[in-house]
């Protein structure tokens, strides 16, 4: 009797069990009433083992055979069950857990039949018995089967990142709007709350059980986003002084989350600049909160949740502590769905472009809508990201941010998957702030990311100099659409220059293979390759307003002269980078002419240029070199790529800037210009700068106004033999091997984007010469026709290529372009259909389409190609164009109405080039950078000692050579 009571109550608990367990598996949630069902199935489990341990003999002498070997499987399971209520479930365990669950079901099966038999609901027979068992095996299968789709794919399909239809036609309409509590940043809380400052100040919390992540992200530069870095802070400081505390919300959206989610930010950053919240950075719950990613436009369109049960984890109470960290221990997953959504993975650059993608409009500059940084776009649009179509180089397999920024680590942490974690130390190209910080290690690990063959540089030709420079044609950049600080790559084709240009020049190429001479008293042209290899944005990222990334170039002989110079740093290395180098960066002004580098991009009202390298493609940099009489045997030209976080501008304005006094009227040395009122505006700062203010209380470890490191990311070293004057000129000579076609394909790529097409062709042709069957060769030199309107010849080249592979996308893409400039619409499509099959979120590609239709007045069809870009970036501005264009076709108003506000929301200001006329005029050297093609000449060198006096003639010339002003290139 006593048995029969036992297993009747063993069965009804089993049931419970099994009841509870598809609840825990299927729904997990960080809830009360989840946490509680956990807790009464681990102790409900813990009586059945007890039970199970008492008549465990009686229950396998007088049972069935398919009760026993329920009992047993039941029992191997409830074993396991205690083991991981001990040990916990974490990812490297999974496969215990489902041990543990296929056990108790395969067991919670096996009594169920018995049970239905023993009460004779299953008939008799052999076969009736075993066709009620296949029913209910399939019926439990259909119930696993459906509670698995709930947890896994469900869960998934619900967190993923898609792009509203129609952008807002203001920046009003972003974020929860002018009345909102954090505009103008698109940041939102789930009903709009505050979120207590002390939830973000709570990441000591993590390291109970992810200790290495914890150390990584001390550490890192999510860490110091906030005042704690004093870049940062200076910056928001001075923004508040000049365009108030409301306009700074759109950079603490993503920067000071304790304080601006609080409700502190409303309070000028100076009056609580000492507050623990103004120097939290980052923590672990800012970007573990994001439970939703409203679109790729970026400066935080996300939104956040506070989950009440983080005041358990981080509870000063030790037992709450304790019985949170059991219950997370026991069962992860409702913790894993807080803090690690989906889409963190499976749209990681998605997620990541929340904040490394931004625009300004009027609630923030008091101007126009303007593309500010944007590290996401052109990693879209690339061969990186294994979505564009008409990359230079593709890597082995596509990447992602994380591949990058976030490597993985070895760790014993919690959480991780084979001894490995992501790190959260997320190296980058920030050496400034470890240094401030003095964290040598920091910076070592930023110094070893940068110099990890992410760029390469390459000496790679020399010809005669000549009078002038070959931008025959176009000498400007060719200009984007599209309102801009930021460069424009391969997401838009309207960047380059169009028509003839260049020509081809009687190089010595590569130098390292062709022996090549110089003579003295010529002048030649050093020809230096920059390539981006293992970079999935452009070159450099970020804010690159704010530093000094430049490619130098020193040439010595021998003797110990120092014959060429450009790219020389003053004060010894410690000071600013001499004018006339070649930069990469955007320089902007504001609105009366201003350069851009307090960090305000805010008043940024022109570009002067923008001159970044796009990921998988390079840059070709011309240098002016003398060769004087005095020269030695031999020349070394060495080229060293060069890095340095911040400006030299920026990094004193920060620490130490104070506006400069007239020491004579002890006031402000600051006049107003002509015509206005006051020094400085939101759009405008006329005010002079002296870098001798109190250092005392400035963040970081360091105060004083610190040196900042030059790392050297890239270099290469080459010689050249040297000439008597009376000599004859050297001879051009080049070399292809098929080892060196990719040199000869950067050394194309960076005259191609320069719009030096003729050079280009040229270069590309000697791949063909060396390997008639790569494709990649036949493709580049049809770009280069195609970019001077050269369709018939832009064919017959093509079809070479697509003789050799059919089905090579950009191959596709450019005959298709050919195709539609010919007039061959439907041959276009073929072809673009072709290049869409293998790379479907290519957005020119889908633009390129789009407009073939548009011209075939096949407008509904059309707009279903512009929409689909529109999907992919909801601000492309040829899309917006065109969809207006097909609206109008189609006799809707409405429509086109609202992508033409679109498009000229999105516009450039063509006007605004103007106010760069005047600053182009004092500042030569940046007019010369400005040029798409030009040259760079050295600085001026002083005379090295020599041992007899020269002829007064050779003397003159040789002084009149060193006088040359940097920059001074034509």
């Amino acid at each position: 009797m006593q048995i029969e009571f036992v297993k009747r109550w063993l069965l009804r608990i089993v049931a419970a069990l099994t009841l509870s367990a598809v609840y825990l598996y299927g729904y997990p949630s960080a809830a009360i009433s989840y946490f509680v069902v956990d807790l009464l199935h681990v102790a409900i489990g813990i009586v059945v083992a007890i039970l199970l341990l008492v008549f465990a003999g009686r229950l396998l002498r007088e049972e069935s055979l398919l009760a026993r070997l329920g009992w047993i499987s039941l029992a191997l399971g409830t074993i396991l069950g205690l083991v991981l209520i001990k040990i916990g479930t974490p990812l490297r365990l999974k496969t215990w857990l489902y041990a543990h669950i296929a056990l108790c079901v395969v067991g919670a099966l096996f009594l169920a039949t018995s049970w239905l038999i023993s009460k004779g609901w299953l008939g008799d027979g052999f076969v009736r018995r075993g066709l009620g068992f296949a029913a209910l095996a399939l019926l439990t299968a259909g119930i696993a089967a459906g509670t698995w789709w709930t947890r896994t794919i469900v869960w998934k399909n619900a967190n993923r990142i898609s792009n509203p239809h129609m952008p807002a036609e203001t920046m009003d309409g972003e974020g929860d709007g002018p009345q909102g509590k954090f505009f103008p940043s698109s940041a939102q809380t789930k009903q709009g709350i505050n979120i207590p400052s002390q939830y973000f100040m709570k990441s000591d919390a993590c390291q109970r059980c992810h200790a290495d992540i914890y150390k990584q992200w001390d550490s890192s530069m999510h860490h110091f986003s906030s005042f704690n870095n004093q870049w940062y802070r200076k910056s928001i400081e001075y923004m508040q002084e000049v365009a108030g505390v409301r306009s700074s919300k759109w950079c603490a959206g993503c920067h000071d989350p304790a304080l601006l989610y609080s409700g502190l930010f409303d309070t000028p950053i100076k009056q609580i600049v000492d507050r623990p919240e103004a120097r939290a950075g980052l923590g672990c719950m800012m970007c573990h909160s994001i439970v939703e990613v409203k679109s790729t436009m970026g400066q935080g369109d996300f939104f956040l949740e506070y989950p009440k049960l983080h005041e358990m984890a981080a509870s000063e109470n030790p037992l709450v502590r304790k019985l949170h960290d059991f219950i997370v221990r026991l069962n992860p997953e409702p913790h894993r769905r807080t803090f690690l959504k989906p889409f963190m993975r499976a749209d990681t650059a998605e997620f990541c472009s929340s904040c490394h993608k931004v625009h300004l409009d009027v609630p923030v500059n008091h101007y126009r809508w303007i593309r500010g940084f944007n590290e996401y776009d052109n990693w879209q649009a690339s061969g990186v990201s294994g979505q564009g179509a008409r990359a230079f180089y593709y890597p082995k397999s596509p990447m992602n941010c994380a591949d990058c920024h976030m490597p993985q680590v070895p760790s014993s942490d919690d959480g991780n998957v084979d001894g490995l974690v992501h790190s959260h130390r997320f190296p980058g190209a920030n050496t400034a702030v470890p240094t401030a910080n003095q964290d040598q290690a920091q910076y070592e690990f930023a110094k070893k990311f940068l110099q990890d063959k992410q760029v390469s540089v390459d000496i790679f030709a020399i010809s005669p100099a000549g009078k002038e420079t070959n931008a025959s044609v176009r000498s400007e950049m060719g200009k984007t659409e599209l309102s801009t600080t930021f460069a424009v790559g391969e997401e838009s084709d309207i960047s380059l220059p169009k028509g003839p240009a260049g020509e081809v020049r009687p190089i010595t190429a590569p130098i390292d293979r062709t022996d090549a001479a110089v003579r003295r008293g010529d002048d030649a042209r050093v020809d230096v390759v920059v390539r981006t290899r293992k970079v999935g944005h452009f070159f450099p990222g970020g804010t690159v307003d704010a530093f000094d990334v430049w490619l130098e170039l020193q040439a010595t002989d021998e003797k110990g002269q120092t014959i060429f110079w450009s790219g020389k740093v003053e004060d010894d290395g410690k000071g600013p980078v001499e004018p006339g180098a070649h930069f990469y960066r955007s320089l902007q002004i504001d609105g009366h002419g201003n350069p851009i580098n307090k960090r305000n991009a805010w008043a940024t009202r022109s570009v002067v240029y923008v001159h970044l390298i796009p990921p998988g493609a390079a840059d070709t940099a011309h240098f002016r070199l003398h060769i004087p009489d005095n020269a030695g045997d031999e020349i070394t030209l060495h080229a060293k790529l060069n890095y340095r976080k911040f400006g030299w501008f920026n990094t004193h304005f920060s620490f130490a800037g104070v506006e400069a006094r007239d020491e004579a009227q002890g006031n402000s040395a600051s006049a107003p210009a002509s015509g206005t009122t006051t020094a400085t505006s939101p759009d405008y700062d006329d005010r002079k700068w002296a870098f001798n203010g109190d250092t005392s209380r400035v963040s970081g470890n360091l105060k004083s106004i610190p040196d900042l490191p030059i790392t050297i990311i890239a270099e290469d070293t080459k010689t050249l033999r040297v000439l008597p004057r009376n000599a004859p000129a050297p001879q051009s000579k080049t070399v292809s091997t098929k080892e060196d076609w990719t040199r000869w394909n950067d050394y194309g790529i960076g005259l191609f984007l320069q719009g030096d097409l003729k050079a280009a062709a040229a270069a590309f042709e000697k791949i063909t010469e060396v390997d008639s069957q790569n494709p990649d060769g036949w493709t580049n030199i049809a770009r280069a026709l195609l970019q001077e309107g050269d369709t018939a010849d832009a064919r017959k080249v093509l079809e070479k290529s697509l003789a050799i592979n059919p089905q090579l996308a950009r191959t596709n893409y450019f005959y298709a372009r050919a195709l539609k400039e010919d007039g061959d619409y439907d041959g276009a499509m073929a072809h673009l259909r072709i290049v869409l099959e293998q790379f479907p979120r290519d957005r020119v590609v889908r633009n390129e389409l789009g407009r073939v239709l548009f011209l075939q007045k096949r407008y509904a069809d059309a707009v279903k190609e512009f929409e689909q870009t529109l999907s992919i970036d909801p601000e492309d501005l040829q899309a917006h164009y065109n969809l207006m264009l097909c609206y109008n076709g189609l006799g809707d108003d409405g429509k086109a109405n609202e992508h033409k506000a679109r498009y000229l929301r999105f516009k450039a200001d063509e006007s605004a080039q103007a106010i760069t006329g005047p600053y182009r005029q004092t500042h030569p050297e940046d007019n010369n950078e400005r040029q798409a093609i030009h040259e760079h000449v050295s600085v001026a060198l002083a005379p090295a000692p020599q041992k007899k006096t020269p002829s007064p003639k050779v003397a003159a010339k040789t002084a009149q050579h060193d006088s040359v002003k940097p920059g001074g290139g034509k």
